[in-house]
């Protein structure tokens, strides 16, 4: 299956129908099987204890996995988060952006099924892991 939109085209459509976020992600790689996504943190990301905070990183998940989906079924801005499973492994690294990368691991008629792994950016090891369920809307709706 090919993709509808590079990287760039995505991104303009993921900022067009969710204005309030431009800005705060950049996506770092696009393919069929994967994309990575960066969280451009800031001190509105951060959490007391100097780490970025776990709803930072479940946005990030959850819009990873909007993008992966996008990027399948085309410009169908109304795809909806059915479910996230999301382990916080580790702090993250205070002041360092953080790195997605989200693989599809299913694409249904109606649902889509994603895994991400968050990393700050430069380390091995993942920070979080989510698992996300996404609902494919009918074409049209």
């Amino acid at each position: 299956m090919s993709l509808h939109f590079t990287a760039e085209e995505l991104l303009s459509f993921m900022e067009g129908v969710f204005p309030q976020v431009q800005g705060l992600y950049a996506i770092e790689m696009l393919s069929e099987q994967e994309v990575h996504v960066r969280l451009k943190v800031s001190d509105m990301h951060l959490r007391p204890g100097g780490t970025v905070s776990g709803p930072s990183m479940f946005s990030l998940a959850d819009i990873s996995a909007y993008l992966m989906v996008l990027a399948h079924i085309g410009p169908e801005a109304l795809a909806v988060t059915t479910n996230c499973s999301i382990d916080f492994m580790r702090k993250p690294v205070a002041g360092q952006d953080l790195i997605s990368r989200c693989s599809l691991l299913k694409l249904g008629k109606v649902l889509a099924v994603t895994d991400v792994h968050i990393f700050s950016q430069g380390e091995d090891r993942p920070v979080a892991r989510a698992s996300l369920t996404y609902s494919i809307p009918k074409k049209g709706s």
